[in-house]
């Protein structure tokens, strides 16, 4: 034998040849460009120790995949108005990152930083009050007293008093005591945590909210003094009301201080919360809690009862309540409308209550309605109030003009909303598709976001350059900032692109369908802006789960990373979703399964039709419901796509309804409105055989096309058994799946490096069916 060695053989991952591992490197190299493009999460503005502008703070957050969390930082910028009306950002030359804050709020003044540092086991909750060049005061929370601090966006709320002294709060209720065992059994007076001869039992179990909120304690309500670190828990409120998004009451004519907070009322089943905005609620006010020497110069008697007064008894549901400048006006959001219907989400409406010094009159305040439920709006004209949150301070100095973001058909505007008149006015550009997001006001100025599918997004300072007796006037200024920087790779991929906004006409118009129902729904077309030959680049529809959510026009990492690796995008709004006014979100339950899915091939054969999608070279993707749309079409449609790939897919309301945390979801769906009355946690044959028939599972024997499914282990929205049953079907049939499991995961699949591998893997399944 010669002397020549063999050489190394190659070891492929599992399953991939050369082809598919070179897809691999190739795709993720450009997603990871993508994906570390920042995000702004928030935004506050100050009034400047020197008089000249203003200082601005921007929380900014971006994935950190390898230690799979996201990597938050904070950026300053001093904002100067120039003489010939521009504006200037000076900003900071770095970031500093936040490493382990879970949240910072500032004081109204701005002259103090309120830092969160929730704990990842069983230690104190951390905070941090700082100055404006150092740590004032750091205090540690034990478990004893409360557990971690809400930061979720829902039940979260953080709120300073006037004079900058205390910090009202929502936490985790304190562990309840569990029974303690040992080799003798049952051990009585418990035990500490060091004694290592015995062990904590269980105890009984509690409901939770469900989705994201698994494992976490109910929330309640604590002030803390930052003076002296005492912290104490709100008296009054009942142990069966969730409480959240508190804020301070302005000064009354009582000697006390008064706290407004949301509360959800459980006294048996704690349905799933999250995006379920159909959960009564209700605006709460109760007695803040006395400090030493407070109640000492009050000589108050600390047994007394605190009275709890309910703000919105006339309404079934208040959330986000904000109070104008000066205190005369309490407004809020109510999703009467959801709880009304059983729908999960739907059009909001907006009220103001006159705020009264004498809280003897706050129980028969009268509820004004500011913004109604808009049914169906003309074209061009305002379709209801979609608005997800409020800014910390949402208010132009004439104490009586807010400024909101909200979905508007397609795309996300910026409103004004004079809370005494009721008018409302879009101010963000009439003539711009993109999607804009307030950040935060600077004084009677806007800080904004605008982006598109494909733009980047872009910092707007928006002045009001002229008042007249109908309307003030909006002028939009660019604003340099490199926080949305990106590689030159990506910003030439995206150059190449393009993006519309289509109607699509409603097929088969019924006459049972309500106006609205019959109006145009829409999809948002992105496409190569060269084409090159009369072939159409492979096509991707994407479908929005809910089903009452909405496919914005704003830029999407994930969805321009598939844009930029040769498909067109077909992102479908079908009826239902949210935008479109309440007639045709309406017009879908009971009809899932069927009117959804009409909508998308009606999109499909529209695009066709304009000789943009060549019929051969069409896939699907889909979450959620989006999911279960997906798996709808290749069953009804079994010819009309090439590949498919879903997260999460909802494949068989039979087997959902008795697992998830929404099983009145299923109710709704399925069968109307009337589901929300019906809705049983044991339902009957009958129901359960509707069920199956309303569920992508009862059309799987027709599939034939080749499907992906991205599934979370620690889902309890749609548990993974629902995939997992239709992928295992489908195999047996013989039909082509692959099956990806994040153990980790939830409902969501957002976990960074969770995410990356989804997206990755979407884009190479679907380029191998493309080809």
């Amino acid at each position: 034998m010669g002397d020549s060695k063999a050489a190394p053989i190659k070891e492929m991952p599992l399953g991939l040849d050369t082809t598919t591992e070179e897809e691999y490197a190739s795709q993720s190299k450009l997603l990871q460009e993508f994906t570390s493009i920042p995000s702004i999460d928030k935004a506050w503005t100050f009034k400047s120790d020197d008089g000249i502008g203003s200082q601005a703070m921007f929380s900014i957050s971006q994935p950190n995949i390898l230690a799979n969390k996201r990597r938050k930082s904070i950026l300053s910028a001093h904002i100067f108005k120039e003489k010939n009306s521009s504006v200037n950002f000076r900003w900071s030359p770095f970031p500093v990152e936040m490493t382990g804050v879970s949240t910072v709020v500032p004081s109204p003044s701005g002259s103090k930083l309120f830092v969160v540092r929730n704990p990842e086991n069983k230690s104190p909750s951390q905070f941090e009050i700082w100055g404006p060049s150092q740590l004032e005061k750091e205090f540690h929370i034990p478990q004893s007293v409360h557990g971690s601090v809400y930061t979720d966006g829902w039940f979260e709320g953080i709120s300073w008093n006037s004079d900058e002294t205390l910090i009202a709060y929502v936490a985790e209720e304190p562990s309840p005591s569990k029974p303690t065992f040992n080799d003798l059994g049952y051990k009585k007076g418990g035990s500490t945590d060091k004694d290592c001869s015995s062990w904590k039992g269980q105890g009984d179990w509690e409901e939770d909210w469900g989705e994201t909120y698994a494992g976490k304690r109910q929330p309640a309500l604590f002030v803390i003094n930052i003076n002296s670190g005492e912290v104490q828990a709100v008296k009054g409120i009942k142990t069966s009301l969730s409480v959240g998004q508190v804020v301070w009451a302005p000064s009354t004519k009582d000697v006390h201080q008064y706290l407004v907070f949301v509360g959800w009322s459980s006294d048996t089943r704690k349905l799933g919360i999250k995006y379920c905005y159909n959960r009564p609620c209700a605006l709460y006010a109760v007695r803040a809690p006395l400090y030493k020497s407070e109640a000492n110069e009050l000589e108050l008697n600390s047994t007394e009862d605190v009275p709890v007064f309910n703000l919105t008894q006339q309404i079934n549901s208040a959330f986000f309540p904000t109070f104008s400048p000066g205190g005369k006006y309490l407004v809020f959001l109510s999703a009467r409308s959801s709880v009304d219907s059983g729908a999960h989400s739907a059009t909001f409406s907006l009220h103001r209550i006159d705020w009264s010094t004498d809280v003897t009159l706050w129980p028969s305040a009268k509820i004004v309605d500011v913004i109604p439920v808009v049914m169906s709006a003309e074209d061009g004209c305002f379709p209801g109030l979609y608005c997800s949150s409020f800014l910390s301070n949402p208010w132009l100095s004439d104490g009586c003009t807010m400024i909101i973001s909200s979905f508007w058909r397609s795309s996300q505007v910026i409103l004004s909303v004079n809370v005494l008149s009721g008018e409302v006015l879009c101010i963000s550009p009439a003539d711009s598709n993109f999607s804009w997001n307030v950040l935060t006001l600077d004084g009677d100025n806007i800080v904004a976001v605008s982006s598109s599918p494909v733009n980047v997004p872009q910092i707007k300072y928006g002045c009001i350059v002229e008042k007249t007796t109908k309307a003030a006037a909006w002028s939009w200024l660019d604003v340099s900032s490199s926080i949305f920087k990106c590689s030159e790779k990506v910003r030439s991929l995206l150059s190449s692109l393009q993006f519309s906004i289509m109607k699509i006409p409603v097929k088969n118009d019924s006459d049972s369908l309500t106006k609205g129902a019959s109006k145009p729904f829409e999809a948002i077309f992105v496409s190569s802006n060269s084409k090159k030959s009369d072939t159409c680049d492979p096509l991707i529809v994407f479908l929005h789960g809910g089903p009452h959510t909405v496919s914005l026009s704003s830029f999407s990492k994930s969805l321009a990373f598939l844009s930029s690796i040769g498909f067109n995008l077909l992102i479908v709004n079908y009826r239902g979703s949210l935008g479109f006014g309440e007639e045709a979100l309406q017009s879908l339950p009971g009809k899932v399964g069927e009117q959804d899915v009409n909508d998308v091939l009606t999109a499909i054969d529209h695009i066709i039709e304009k000789g943009l999608a060549s019929p051969s070279k069409i896939t699907v993707l889909g979450g959620s419901h989006g999911g279960f749309l997906t798996t709808h079409l290749i069953g009804q449609a079994p010819d009309s796509f090439v590949a498919a790939a879903v997260r999460n897919p909802a494949c068989n309301l039979a087997l959902m309804v008795g697992t998830t945390d929404i099983p009145d979801w299923c109710y709704v769906e399925a069968c109307g409105s009337k589901g929300k009355d019906i809705f049983s946690e044991a339902p009957s044959a009958d129901y359960l055989t509707l069920f199956h028939s309303k569920s992508p599972i009862s059309h799987l024997s027709k599939v034939k096309t080749p499907i992906l499914f991205l599934l979370g282990a620690q889902d309890i929205r749609v548990p993974v058994s629902n995939g997992l049953q239709y992928a295992r079907t489908l195999r047996k049939n013989g039909g082509e799946v692959k099956v990806i499991m994040f153990p980790n995961d939830v409902h969501g699949n957002e976990r960074p490096q969770s995410d990356f591998e989804s997206f990755l893997n979407v884009g190479v399944w679907f380029r191998k069916y493309c080809k």
